[in-house]
């Protein structure tokens, strides 16, 4: 009778064995199959610091509008004056670079009052200004829309139009003037998108002033005035917005020191 019971348990013992295994098999399987039908997760958003040719011996010169000046007409005529940068010239790095590229080359970039820039491909250019105080910074630009960042790149100046009363700004405080990202991004340019703004009278350190950068609610410090590539931006609409801080990370005041943009991705250019 032992005899038989232990036929019987060798019999049983590899079959339970089998169910065992073709049950965990199908646990498994299942698994796969539920993390396969889940879909991938975003990119997470990131900045990546930019390396680009400089320009050291680069100067531009505000010839007109003078600075402290009434202007009767708002017809302003912005004329530039630049020694050792080639306007309409492509950068030497623009085809390596991927992304966004004027395909008019070098520029300067206009700023008025800290709106959206105006780009620049010739020395001369005109705007209808309306009565008041206006700020107007303008900086070289690389093709991709990089600012030179060192000293005589750039020319910030104020002046005024019409009769009325003008509000002036302080030239001599800090300031911050966003300049990219701008505007539409499509196909192979959407991967990686400019960021870049320009510093006046202020440095960035880590223990000092900083920029805060919030890019679709998620917050980035920058303690160093360098160019940075976001990555991993959805399509469809993106916000931006880049605040000069102090140390204790608190809004520097000044007009044009925090500035929120919205720019728009479409990956499918295609579409």
């Amino acid at each position: 009778m032992n005899r038989n019971f232990f036929s019987i348990l060798i019999i049983i013992f590899p079959l339970v064995l089998a169910g065992c295994g073709s049950s965990q098999e199908s646990q498994d399987s299942g698994t796969s199959q539920q993390e396969a039908d889940q879909p991938a997760a975003s990119p997470e958003i990131s900045l990546v610091e930019v390396i680009s040719p400089e320009f050291p011996d680069a100067l531009l010169e505000m010839i007109e509008p003078l600075g402290e000046t009434n202007y009767k007409d708002g017809n302003i005529n912005f004329q530039y004056n630049i020694k050792n940068y080639q306007l309409t010239a492509q950068t030497l790095d623009a085809d390596t670079k991927q992304c966004a590229n004027s395909g008019k080359g070098q520029h300067i970039h206009l700023i008025v009052d800290g709106e959206p820039y105006h780009a620049l491909y010739e020395p001369d250019y005109q705007l209808e200004l309306e009565d008041g105080n206006h700020v107007v910074l303008s900086f070289l630009s690389r093709s991709y829309h990089e600012s030179l960042k060192h000293y005589g790149a750039y020319v910030l100046r104020q002046f005024s139009v019409g009769e009325g009363e003008a509000d002036p700004v302080d030239l001599t405080g800090e300031h911050m003037f966003y300049s990219r990202p701008k505007g539409e991004y499509k196909g192979a340019d959407t991967e990686k998108v400019l960021l870049d703004f320009y510093l006046v009278n202020t440095e960035l350190s880590a223990s000092g002033n900083k920029v805060r950068a919030t890019i679709n609610g998620e917050q980035f410090l920058i303690d160093k005035w360098v160019p940075h590539f976001i990555k991993g931006l959805p399509d469809g609409e993106n916000t931006i917005k880049l605040e000069l801080i102090d140390g204790s990370g608190n809004p520097i005041e000044g007009p044009f020191n925090t500035v929120e943009r919205s720019i728009t991705l479409t990956k499918d250019s295609t579409t």
